[in-house]
């Protein structure tokens, strides 16, 4: 559908629809670029604040991903005001507010519509500077990758509206959900990264797919590396996997090679649709400590979980024991 839209070509836009990045950046000054973005999903959680604050969150990564500060944001809503209570609609968007507020930024409006299905999320618009941008396309042969996240949240949000999941691992799925990526994206400014997108919708396999095509580079990823939340492999096993995650391993299966000795359950794991997940990073294997230490001392994770390697053809990821 999109090959029939046309790219946009500027000399102010930095970056477009050209390698899936998740933003857009167009530069306005010498000194200064413009992040845009946009996001919304159905609830994922039942009580209506936390799942304000989930949506909001994951919107905001996106700009995190992109080396930037968030500036302000518009709420997007559908909303079925003739099955649902205003109070619901109005504990989701004081859950967004929560978090708006916590990434210091400003809510300036919005848009809302009557529909069949609550839907809610965030337009924003953030700020980096031109020379500071960090995409999906700049990873480079022998970079470190590293992620700052746990996966899982896929699987546990299947489990949760399956009725599956015990108080303590949603508490513990909407404490990652929540968290936001500001920590990260102001360390990777800090100390200069080569590359980063954050793990959402597509999955682990998915999102360093389009990092390794928009770079023309292969990754090779750690299996036994990858950290997951608590129980997500035993939710997994019991079949808690959403059809997300089916979808995104048959996408990615052409241009992924697995190796012998990697546990099948892991890999579905790889590409759990994840929701408000972490960065991944690719960075300079000279800088690769300095970012360890960088991200530690902010109390973010920060496990590596492969490299950065040569090679051409239709593999572009091979997955490691």
């Amino acid at each position: 559908m999109l090959a029939e839209l046309p790219l946009v070509d500027h000399p102010d836009l930095l970056v477009g629809r050209g390698y899936s990045d998740d933003a857009g950046v167009i530069r306005v000054t010498e000194d200064l670029a413009l992040i845009q973005t946009v996001d919304f999903f159905t609830p994922i959680v039942d009580d209506p604040r936390t799942f304000g604050r989930i949506a909001a969150a994951n919107s905001l990564s996106d700009v995190y991903a992109m080396g930037g500060k968030p500036l302000t944001a518009m709420n997007i809503v559908c909303f079925p005001r003739r099955s649902l209570p205003l109070t619901v609609l109005r504990d989701v968007l004081l859950g967004g507010l929560d978090v708006m507020r916590q990434a210091d930024t400003l809510l300036v409006g919005g848009h809302s519509i009557e529909d069949p299905e609550l839907k809610y999320g965030l337009s924003l618009t953030g700020t980096v500077h031109p020379d500071r941008v960090v995409t999906n396309a700049g990873a480079r042969i022998g970079d470190r990758l590293i992620l700052t996240k746990p996966l899982g949240t896929g699987v546990l949000a299947t489990a949760i509206k399956g009725g599956m999941a015990p108080p303590e691992v949603e508490a513990e799925a909407v404490r990652w959900m929540t968290t936001l990526n500001r920590d990260a994206a102001e360390v990777m400014q800090e100390i200069g990264v080569n590359a980063c997108t954050d793990i959402t919708g597509f999955g682990l396999l998915g999102h360093a797919l389009e990092m390794a095509n928009a770079s023309g580079v292969r990754l090779e990823l750690r299996a036994s590396r990858i950290p997951l939340i608590p129980r997500v492999r035993d939710l997994a096993s019991v079949g808690m996997i959403p059809a997300g995650s089916f979808a995104n391993r048959k996408f990615c299966e052409r241009a992924v090679t697995v190796e012998d000795g990697v546990d099948p359950l892991l890999v579905d794991l790889l590409a759990d649709a994840q929701t408000s997940g972490g960065l991944l990073i690719a960075v300079n294997q000279d800088r690769a400590e300095t970012l360890h230490e960088a991200l530690e001392r902010r109390n973010v994770p920060h496990p590596e979980i492969g490299r950065v390697v040569a090679g051409a053809g239709t593999s572009r990821i091979r997955v490691l024991p």
